[in-house]
């Protein structure tokens, strides 16, 4: 497979600068590295965080970008479970020979994974970081960016573990919410309860949710929503939705004792309620605390999307390839995107 020596990529100059189309080198892949050829690259709002906020950010010029998916091109020394041509998918490293904004990159391929056939590079595209980000947030430890440590469906003895036991979703819809609502479903959680767009709850229906409540209510209403749908105890919050007035509604929600996970900035020490644990997950199988969490996530993933159990975001895509993705964070950052992911295809770009 004919592999150049440059690639197009789009670099970040400085914190909250534009982004601009640069040439740059195609990397090689190290010992138990992959090269891939991208084919569709899926857009977060943390892409535009990153841009303008500079988090995660050592150096400039930076190559953004945390969702891809492609074809393995090259093998580094020692890699057994991919051959060249395989379809994968993975997220982004936040180093620039890794994230995805660029024709090529390589990536560690243990925390890779296959693309079954059922799906298109769009589809896989959407799934990577969101799915991780999901994931770490409901089984990962307790811990410093880890998360809940709830026991994980895809091990033995996992599926249906939480049976009857409810869990409450702010922002179903996002794709964050849309993976954390399917795990629940593999925990076997019930209700599972979101909140969600109107327009968007037979989506989150589809995925598992059973009870959809307005996001648009007032948030001291949503409490009392839930008290209609169950009596239990509210043990497991997440909230997507990294707005302060959100996570401290998500709190109010949690139970004495139990668990609030939310994105975002911390909640604030003076609005902490200390019967509860909050944690914010750190989304990346990359870190060296959810290292061996990602490996064994990874060893199953092909297997969830391939049995229809794990579904890929509902894609909206954008021509235009790297050049279209500016315009497409401003809108993530307007919160024009609701119940879908945006991708772009680097073979496009002019």
């Amino acid at each position: 497979m004919s592999i150049p020596k440059t690639q197009k990529a789009l670099f970040l100059p400085g914190k909250g600068e534009k982004l601009v189309i640069e040439t740059t080198e195609v990397y090689t892949p190290g010992p138990g590295e992959i090269l891939v050829r991208h084919e569709s690259i899926g857009l977060n709002p943390a892409d535009w965080i990153l841009q303008e906020t500079g988090m995660f950010i050592e150096k400039y010029p930076f190559i953004l970008g945390l969702d891809v998916a492609g074809v393995v091109v090259k093998l580094g020394e020692g890699v057994s479970r991919f051959n060249i041509g395989d379809r994968v998918l993975r997220a982004g490293g936040f180093k620039n020979d890794m994230d995805t904004f660029q024709e090529y990159s390589v990536y560690p391929a243990e925390v890779a994974a296959k693309i079954p056939e059922s799906l298109t590079f769009d589809q896989a595209a959407t799934i990577p970081v969101c799915f991780d980000t999901a994931a770490i947030g409901l089984y990962q430890t307790f811990q410093p960016g880890g998360g809940a440590g709830l026991y994980p469906p895809w091990l033995e003895g996992g599926r249906n573990k939480y049976s009857g036991q409810p869990i409450v979703v702010f922002g179903g819809s996002s794709s964050l919410g849309q993976f954390t609502i399917q795990l629940a479903k593999l925990s076997g959680f019930n209700p599972i309860i979101a909140t969600v767009s109107p327009r968007n709850f037979d989506l989150v229906k589809s995925l598992g949710a059973t009870n959809p409540i307005d996001r648009n209510l007032p948030l001291t209403s949503i409490h009392e929503e839930i008290k209609k749908i169950t009596s239990k105890p509210i043990t497991i919050v997440y909230s997507t939705i990294p707005e302060p007035a959100v996570q401290e509604a998500a709190q109010g929600v949690v139970s004495p004792g139990g668990t609030l996970v939310t994105v975002g900035r911390p909640i604030p020490e003076d609005k902490r309620d200390l019967s509860k644990k909050v944690t914010h997950p750190y989304g990346s199988v990359l870190r060296e605390d959810n290292r061996k969490f990602g490996v064994e996530l990874y060893e199953k993933l092909s297997q969830l999307i391939e049995s229809g159990e794990v579904k890929p975001t509902p894609v909206e895509y954008v021509a235009g390839g790297l050049g279209a993705i500016q315009e497409q964070l401003y809108r993530l950052k307007k919160g024009e995107i609701s119940g879908r992911k945006l991708v772009v295809r680097p073979s496009e770009t002019s």
